[in-house]
């Protein structure tokens, strides 16, 4: 007994070490850790295009069904093919217009800062060269800017092909995966383990085909919408608002700022025409297409939406923006499972 008091201060101490060693390690793998969430929610998405493509016959008078590695195979095809397309027909005008843009940048920035200046918005002598100078000393160096750039590329592409690998070996092996995930419960409750796993892959589902085809669309629109007007590289400004709108909430509005400013340049009634185009763009997509495309399946509130896009961008920046959703879709079910499911009480 009287060594009780030193065996707990010892375990105690063993402890918070194995804690802080597991913390620390945990951190210095962020990144990795990071592509294998990514990687297991797009596993998690696909799985059930992967399993309705996979109860399909090889043969319509056979019995046979489609390989799972080849169903997988067949969708990244697809989506390959898909891509490859849209790359082939939107790449050169992309290019032109993206190249067009660069050179005149100085021109459209001078013209929206004269017109401010008119206005009394900014003072006269307020200029991007003299911003640039107040600049910390070596902020603008091209060559470090450019290596930077290129490391951020090179990282970009290593981590775009590691979600595709490990997306594909989830799915080929989420049977495996499962039943380990499923064995770390009791056995009463791995029927009910199932059933919330399964909520979720909808709900992860729903959100990752929506939000594709809304992109799309808003991306498509936004082309059209902005070539009627005469909007200068629209084609370029309507890829921005595509990708924008992965981002819920606050993408949509960031990503209209750069169409409202080239349009300033032009003149500051076109500037009004494009802002009110894409007030009536978001009016029609939160009341028509939102609703009809995820339908109540993801079901997250504002609210929910809101506060997980602050703590995902202040955690992870633009790529937490971006999984902010997913991952309240997530805890929402499992928080409605655990503490608010009637049978858990």
């Amino acid at each position: 007994m009287a060594n009780e008091p030193r065996r707990l201060i010892l375990y105690a101490i063993a402890t918070t070490a194995a804690a802080a060693i597991l913390l620390w390690t945990l951190y210095e793998v962020r990144a990795q850790l990071l592509i294998i969430y990514v990687s297991a929610l797009f596993a998690t998405g696909l799985g059930p295009v992967v399993r309705f493509i996979e109860r399909q016959r090889v043969m319509p008078i056979g019995t046979r069904r489609m390989p799972r590695a080849a169903a997988i195979l067949g969708i990244y095809a697809t989506v390959l093919m898909l891509l490859g397309t849209l790359v082939a027909v939107s790449l050169p005008p992309l290019i032109a217009q993206a190249g067009q843009l660069w050179q005149d940048l100085p021109h459209r920035i001078d013209v929206i800062r004269l017109q401010l200046v008119a206005w009394a918005l900014i003072p006269a002598d307020l200029t991007v060269g003299n911003v640039m100078q107040r600049l910390p000393p070596g902020s603008a160096d091209v060559v470090t800017t450019a290596f930077l750039a290129v490391l951020r590329v090179a990282g970009g592409l290593f981590g775009f092909v590691s979600i595709l690998l490990l997306t594909f070996y989830f799915l080929v092996e989420s049977h495996g995966v499962f039943d380990v995930f499923v064995r770390l419960f009791p056995r009463q409750r791995r029927g009910r383990v199932a059933e919330v796993s399964e909520r979720v892959a909808v709900k992860i589902s729903a959100w990752l085909g929506g939000q594709v085809l809304l992109g799309f669309i808003i991306g498509l629109t936004s082309a059209i919408g902005l070539a009627v007007l005469g909007v200068p590289y629209f084609f370029v400004l309507a890829v921005i608002c595509g990708i924008g709108e992965m981002i819920p909430m606050v993408g949509p509005l960031l990503s209209a700022i750069p169409a409202v400013a080239v349009a300033f340049t032009v003149s500051p009634g076109l500037a009004l025409a494009v802002a009110v185009f894409f007030f009536l763009q978001q009016a029609v997509e939160n009341n028509v297409l939102v609703p009809r495309v995820m339908g109540q399946q993801v079901g997250l509130s504002a609210v929910t939406v809101i506060i997980a896009l602050s703590i995902g961008s202040e955690l992870l920046g633009l790529v937490g923006a971006l999984l902010a959703v997913p991952t309240a879709a997530i805890i929402q079910v499992l928080v409605e499972e655990l503490l608010l499911d009637p049978k858990e009480a």
